[in-house]
């Protein structure tokens, strides 16, 4: 995946949102796991007990500390929740694909 491979870019109250065709072209290099809810990119996963879902969190907290893009996540038993948006925007940006297409490539 070329999105994978981007950067993500400090992002200020003038960061261009996407939508249409631009949000459609970069949503289809993500998982279909991953769902557009208004402003939100929200991906919900399922292990058989908390240590693989706290583990999991903990891949993905890294790789959006490295990336200074930083999702809202839910742990609980057997789940993880992961929502992305850019709240400078209050919106969706081509950082929250980008995170997004990064977490796909470390836990499939």
């Amino acid at each position: 995946m070329a999105l994978a491979k981007e950067r993500c870019e400090a992002c200020t109250g003038a960061t261009p949102t996407v939508a249409g065709a631009e949000l459609d072209a970069l949503r289809a290099e993500l998982s279909p796991e991953w769902e557009v809810d208004g402003v939100r990119l929200r991906r919900r996963m399922r292990f058989g007990d908390f240590a693989a879902a706290f583990a999991t969190a903990t891949r993905v907290a890294l790789i959006a500390e490295g990336e200074g893009h930083h999702p809202d996540m839910a742990v609980g038993w057997g789940r993880l929740e992961i929502e992305l948006t850019t709240h400078a925007v209050k919106g969706l940006t081509r950082n929250d694909f980008i995170l997004a297409a990064k977490i796909d490539a470390a836990v499939g």
